[in-house]
Parts: structure tokens; sequence; C-alpha cells
């Protein structure tokens, strides 16, 4: 006899059934990984489990890139895998769901062309994810919290040195509660186009108007002393190789009080290292409504200030400025804060004032040298990372020359170099004098041979110096070291602090912050001995 049938209906309808297990892919940027967090934040919300195991999940989510080519044929690439986790043998799959930036460019067409995948969530769509896992969300008081391992990579086999993640607490807030008006030029922009979609087929008319907040259920997938928080979304900027505005919508930055209890909550849970991010942090607060008594909007200075004296923060930083709304007093904010990072992270994206315009972007060399030069005098030390994009159309022998010539002046921490990527619905995709991609690619090597002298000599500087570093784990290279970061040190895009001599200590434990001594430098790296 089954146990089922000596049950009353009442009786079986209170049998608590299993929790859906769902495997969570991120692909992308940061800013892309604090949407699968919030994703996976709202399908715990919803009753499921998180599990780092595609083989085990009911579930599959794949977050995807849509920025360039190549991460747009990754994310395919990893839908497909993840299908045949649904329909393989190994698999135990029931539902696969898309979300993200290619949803926003090819909605209809993924579904059309992939009939494996059985929901689509876009950018402005978050809170889509619980009916399209087939689950509802219940009332706070029902929400259970626990730790889990979550999936962040691309490749599901490599899923075995998943961190150890920590849940978030749930409020009752859902999509936002953010009262702005928008920036002038975001008005000007939508007038003249820059946000249409008319030649995307399968994309929505609509543009994403969703922002989290500090109530938004939240699940984090970095190493549980560091977290991102992402202070705006969308961009108003023209630059004509990006489709970023068409992904992502207006500019639109949240309330400072919803970032100072975000803030407040993840240093509860032992968070001491929060990086502020957006598509253009330096924005911030130009859509945000008027103070009454000072009649000024709040600034990304005015966010630092509140967010720096906050007990328990260890470590604050900011990513991807623009050059031109580096403002004197957003210098005086970074000095003036010894847990704010001496750092700034500028893409410049060329230094030849005739690319810079085809880009409409603005600027020239002359020009970011003294922006370079003033910030550098404001704030002793500073660090300084950016990233150019070479081979863009009409980019000629002597404008990459003229990029090289800035590089070695102006003397850059960290450099990323990207290759020009042809990309429809850019601007630049009608462009003529496009360069040739073995071209593209000698100037890219090229470029980086020459910042890797730039920084040997930056790095070689560093040594003898004492500093904080914050203590991640095994060597990613070898069991013989382990890997920190110094605040110098952006999460994940810049060199590492690999540290040969344990000091005082038999063990060192992941996300503790210790004294250490820099001995050695390398091209990007640094060796260090812990002192205490």
């Amino acid at each position: 006899m089954s146990l089922s049938s000596t049950l009353s209906p009442e009786a079986e309808n209170q049998i608590e059934k299993p929790r859906p297990k769902v495997g969570f892919i991120s692909l992308g940027c940061p800013k892309n990984l604090v949407d699968s967090e919030v994703m996976m934040g709202l399908l715990h919300s919803g009753g499921a489990e998180i599990t780092p195991c595609a083989e085990d999940a009911d579930i599959l989510v794949v977050n995807t890139c849509s920025f360039i080519d190549s991460a747009k044929q990754e994310s395919v690439d990893t839908i497909l895998e993840m299908v045949n986790h649904k329909v393989g043998q190994g698999g135990r799959a029931q539902k696969l769901i898309v979300a993200g930036c290619l949803v926003e460019r090819y909605r209809d067409e993924i579904q059309k062309n992939i009939p494996e995948v059985d929901a689509v969530v876009g950018t402005g769509e978050l809170e889509a994810i619980i009916a399209a896992a087939g689950l509802k969300r219940p009332a706070p008081a029902e929400l259970p919290a626990s730790p889990f391992n979550v999936l962040t990579t691309a490749q599901i086999e490599r899923h075995a040195s998943a961190v150890n993640q920590h849940s978030r607490p749930e409020g009752s807030g859902p999509q936002i509660a953010n009262e702005t008006t928008s920036r002038p030029e975001g008005d000007a922009r939508e007038a003249a186009g820059r946000f249409s979609r008319e030649n995307w087929d399968g994309a929505t008319a609509a543009l994403p108007t969703y922002l989290y907040t500090a109530d938004t259920p939240r699940i984090l997938a970095t190493p549980k002393a560091s977290a991102y928080i992402k202070i705006a979304e969308g961009c108003d900027h023209p630059c004509s190789f990006c489709i970023i505005p068409q992904l992502r919508g207006k500019f639109r930055s949240r309330p400072i009080e919803s970032i100072v209890r975000e803030a407040q909550q993840l240093i509860a849970q032992g968070v001491r290292e929060i990086t502020l991010i957006g598509q253009d942090t330096t924005c911030f607060g130009e859509d945000l409504p008027k103070d009454e008594i000072t009649g000024k909007r709040p600034e990304l200075a005015d966010l630092l200030d509140a967010l720096a004296p906050l007990p328990g923060l260890k470590w604050l930083r900011f990513l991807y400025a623009y050059p031109n709304k580096i403002t004197t007093r957003l210098l005086e904010a970074i000095a003036r804060h010894d847990n704010v990072a001496k750092y700034l992270d500028v893409p410049l994206q060329h230094a030849s004032a005739n690319v810079l315009r085809r880009m409409k972007r603005g600027g020239t060399a002359d020009r970011f040298l003294q922006i370079i030069e003033k910030a550098r005098k404001i704030v002793p030390n500073l660090v300084l990372r950016t990233s150019f994009i070479v081979g863009f159309p009409g980019e000629t022998e002597e404008d990459f020359e003229e990029l090289c010539a800035f590089v070695t002046a102006a003397k850059l921490d960290w450099l990323g170099v990207f290759s020009y990527s042809d990309e429809e619905g850019a601007g630049a995709f009608d462009l003529d004098q496009k360069v040739p991609k073995r071209t593209i690619e000698a100037r890219r090597r090229k470029l980086m041979r020459l910042q890797n002298k730039i920084s040997r000599n930056a790095r070689k500087a560093w040594i003898g110096r004492v500093v904080d570093v914050l203590v991640e784990g095994e060597s990613e290279e070898t069991e013989l070291l382990w890997q920190g970061r110094s605040l110098d040190m952006a999460p994940e895009i810049d060199g590492k602090v690999l540290i040969n001599d344990f000091g005082p200590h038999e063990a060192l434990v992941p996300g503790t912050f210790y004294r250490a001594e820099i001995t050695e430098a390398h091209d990007y790296d640094v060796v260090a001995t812990i002192l205490e």
C-alpha cells in the first residue's frame, strides 16, 4: 500500500513539496552579475533552491551578454550547452529560461530558433523570472534564509570551485519606487533616435525602466567579503560603437537613501568591500530631484560621503567614470576618505581626436592628459585604469601612433585593449573605412606590449610598500601560492597580490584582511609577505 493512499486530501496538501532546484549561469560584466544576483534572490523568495550543478537543476537560467559579437556567441553557445542538459541523457531540467541583454536584442528569435527555451526575461523584467520559473512570490514571513553555492560561469564543468555565497534579507519592494526626472541629454538623444529599436526584429518598442531597490531580494555571487552595488542603470551617451542604451534604456539613478540602506544590509552580513557600478557612475544623480534646501541634485561625491563613514566598511570604490564628469569635487571626495580607493577607472576608448569624433565621444589626447594631471595632483598615489578600442572605422596609422604616444605619456597603471567589433544597430556599423581584422589584431598586440613595459615599471615602484591585502584563497596559477588584492586592484579586472609567505600565520582565512609587504613585482601581479 502506498503512503499517499493512506492520507486524506487535506493531509496530502500539507506535505511539503520539494523545492525546485535552479542552476544559474551569469555571463558578461559585473552589472549583469548584479542582475543575476537579483534574479536568484527572487527565485529563492519564490521557493527555489539554487544549485551549482546543472545536472541537478530542475530549471536552468542563462543571463546573457550582447555587448559585442564574441559575447553574443558565448551567450548562444551557453544556451545550447544548457539545451543539452535539458534534453540530453545526463540532465533532469524541465525548463530553460534565457534572460538579459540578448533577450532585449533578439527576443522573438531566441525562442523561434531555439524552441527548447521555455521563457525569456529582458533586462527590464527581472521580476518576471518568478513567473517564468512557474513559482509564486510568497509573503515575507514565509521566506527561508540560508547560504548557497551559486553558478556564476559560462562553463558548468568549472563549477567545482564556486564560492560559498550568502543571501540577503527579503523585503516587500517589487519593481521600483524611483520618482526621477530624465537627464536633459537623455531626452534630447531620445528625440534624435538614440534609443530606437525599429530595425531590431523581435525587440519590444518599450525601453527597460527597471531599477532594483534595497528591498529587492538578492543572493550574492561574489566572495563573502565583497559585493557590487548598482547605483544606476541605462546610459544616455551617444557613443557610436555601443548598443547598451538600446539594451538598457535611458540613464536612471537610484536614490542615495536606497543605496545606503543596501550597503548597511550588506555590511551586516559580513561584506567589507563594496564596489559601486553603473554604465557611467559619474552621471549619478543628474536625473534625481533637487534638494529642497540646497537646490542642487545629488552627485557621486555626495554618495561617497554618505557611504564611506558606514561602520564596518573597509574598502569602497566606484568603476566606469566618464572623462568629462571627473570634477574637482569628486576628486576631493576620493582624497578625503581613507577607505575610498585612490583609483579611477575611466574608459577613454581612444586618444586621437579624429577617432574620438567618429566615436561620438569627444576629447583629445592633450585634454585627457590635463585631466590625469589634475586628478593625480588632487589625489596622491592615484591608480588609473582605462580601456581603448583599436581598429575603429577610419583609424589611420597616424591615429594609432597618437594613441601609443598618449599611453607612453600617461603612464597608466592598468589598461585593457579591445579589438573593434562591428555591431549591427550601433552607429559605427554603417561607417566606411573599415580596418582589416589582421591590422586590428596587430595594433592590439603592439599596444599591449607597450603597456606591459609601463605596468612592469609601475609595479616595481610598489616594492617595499606595506599594504592591506584582502585574501581570496589559493592562487589560480599554482597551489604553492595564495592570492589576494590590495585597495589599488579592482575585482576581476586588475592584477593580483601573490602571497608566498604567511608570516606569523600557519594558515590564512579567505575573505580576511592582512597587512603585507610587497617584495617582488611582475608585469601585472606583485608578490607579498604577510606581516600581521
